[in-house]
């Protein structure tokens, strides 16, 4: 198993960038930065009135590193496993959290608790929650 690398500096750095996007989606459009309410406005039926500002932040989301890369000449390491049941079981997982939880991680965690919502409280407590167990499980638990 990879050790997760300790990056306080680069975590912060990204951590305020989120919130000024946040800030930022909400201030222009009125909408809230949860991924998996933008990513729902580009099926049908379309939950929302304009689904090319959700592709445009979609889009975003997948340059934004590309165009650091290309920028700084740095390449960067994204680990995702290669098993394709494991990670079909997860994104099953994920998606009926998001659907169950009535949003998802960015949105009730950044969101959310930032408008001090009880909801989004207890949502960002329980996936958490989750995923502490889970990393616990998979790390001392499962892998060795």
């Amino acid at each position: 198993m990879t050790p997760t690398e300790f990056t306080p500096l680069a975590s912060t750095i990204g951590g305020v960038r989120i919130g000024v996007a946040s800030v930022m989606l909400m201030l222009f459009s009125g909408r809230i930065a949860g991924i998996s309410g933008i990513l729902g406005r580009l099926f049908p039926p379309f939950a929302g009135e304009d689904p090319r500002g959700a592709a445009a932040f979609v889009i975003g989301l997948i340059a934004a590193p590309l165009l650091y890369a290309a920028a700084t000449g740095s390449t960067f390491a994204q680990t995702v496993s290669d098993n394709a049941r494991l990670m079909a079981v997860a994104g099953l997982l994920v998606g009926f959290g998001a659907a169950y939880g009535s949003g998802c991680t960015s949105g009730h965690g950044v969101c959310g608790m930032s408008r001090l919502s009880l909801r989004s409280v207890v949502a960002t407590a329980i996936f958490m929650g989750t995923g502490f167990v889970t990393v616990f499980v998979m790390r001392h638990v499962i892998g060795g």
